[in-house]
C-alpha cells in the first residue's frame, strides 16, 4: 500500500446523503487486487482531523478509483466540499478480496446501507467474467437508493418502509431469492446487525457466506488495534484492516 495525493475527477451526490467520488491514482490502481479492498481517506489534510476514514472501493478503471460514501458527520460532510481538480490524501489499497468459487456455488450478493460499495464492485467483476448472480441491496427508504428494482434482471431492492421494492430488510429479499436457487453462497457487506442476522439465518440453512466487515479504524495498518473483531472459534481476535475485511461467515462473531 502507498500514500498518494490523488486528484479528484468527480464528486457528486447520487442519492440522499450518498455521494460518489472518483479520484485518479495510478500507483494505488496498480496495486489493487480486487473487490473487497478499501482505501483510507484523510478528509481534511490538517492536524485538526488526523484520523483517516476507511472507504470500500466501488470500482477501478485504469488509474481511476471510485468510492461511495454516506454523510454521517463533520468529516464526511467535509468530503462533499471537495471539487474536481482538488486533491485528497489516500492510503491504499488495503485488505483482502472476495473469493468467488463460481464453479461450485451460485453467488448471491447483498449490500446494506453504504456496504453496497464492495458488492457493486464484485458485481462488475462477475459481469465482466460472464458469471450469473443475484444481487440484493437494502436501504431505509427509497431516497437512499440509486439503482432500479428489477427482479427480471436478478436485482432486488428492499426498503424498511416499503417505499421501493421489497418491504423490509435484505433478509426478506434473501428469503424470496433462496426459493429458486441451488448451491448458493452469500457475499455480503453492511452494518454488523445486518451481517449478524444473515449469519444466524445461514447457519440454520447450512449455506456458506463471505462477509466484508465494516469497522471503525484509525490507522488502517494494524497499529491502533481499533478494528479488533472476535473470532468465532476461540477467544482470539482478528484485525479487520490486516486479516480482512473479507472473512468466511463462520470465522467471525458479532457481539
Amino acid at each position: 500500500m502507498i500514500i498518494d495525493k490523488s486528484e479528484i475527477i468527480e464528486n457528486t451526490q447520487i442519492a440522499k446523503d450518498i455521494w460518489r467520488m472518483v479520484f485518479k491514482s495510478a500507483e494505488i490502481a496498480d496495486r489493487y487486487l480486487g473487490a473487497g479492498q478499501f482505501v483510507a481517506v484523510l478528509a481534511n489534510d490538517d492536524w485538526e482531523h488526523p484520523i483517516r476514514r476507511p472507504m470500500s472501493i466501488a470500482n477501478v478503471t485504469d488509474d481511476r478509483i471510485s468510492i461511495i460514501y454516506k454523510v454521517f458527520g463533520f468529516v464526511t460532510e467535509a468530503l462533499t466540499n471537495l471539487k474536481s481538480e482538488d486533491y485528497v490524501n489516500v492510503l491504499g489499497p488495503i485488505g483482502n478480496t472476495f473469493n468467488v468459487k463460481y464453479e461450485t456455488f451460485y453467488p448471491i450478493l447483498i449490500g446494506g446501507g453504504i456496504g453496497l460499495s464492495p458488492i457493486l464492485n464484485l458485481s462488475k467483476c462477475l459481469v465482466y467474467k460472464g458469471i450469473d448472480f443475484t444481487m440484493i441491496i437494502g436501504a431505509k427508504t427509497s431516497t437512499e437508493h440509486f439503482l432500479e428494482h428489477n427482479p427480471n434482471e436478478n436485482l432486488f431492492l428492499s426498503t424498511d418502509d416499503g417505499t421501493l421494492g421489497i418491504k423490509g430488510t435484505v433478509i426478506e429479499g434473501l428469503n424470496i431469492v433462496l426459493k429458486d436457487i441451488r448451491n448458493p453462497k452469500i457475499f455480503a457487506c453492511g452494518p454488523e446487525p445486518m451481517l449478524h442476522s444473515i449469519q444466524k439465518m445461514l447457519e440454520e440453512k447450512s449455506i456458506p457466506a463471505q462477509f466484508s466487515v465494516e469497522s471503525y479504524m484509525a490507522c488502517g495498518v494494524g497499529i491502533c488495534q481499533g478494528c479488533a473483531m472476535h473470532k468465532k472459534q476461540n477467544d482470539g481476535y482478528f484485525l479487520v484492516c490486516k486479516d480482512g475485511p473479507v472473512f468466511e461467515a463462520n470465522e467471525v462473531r458479532f457481539d
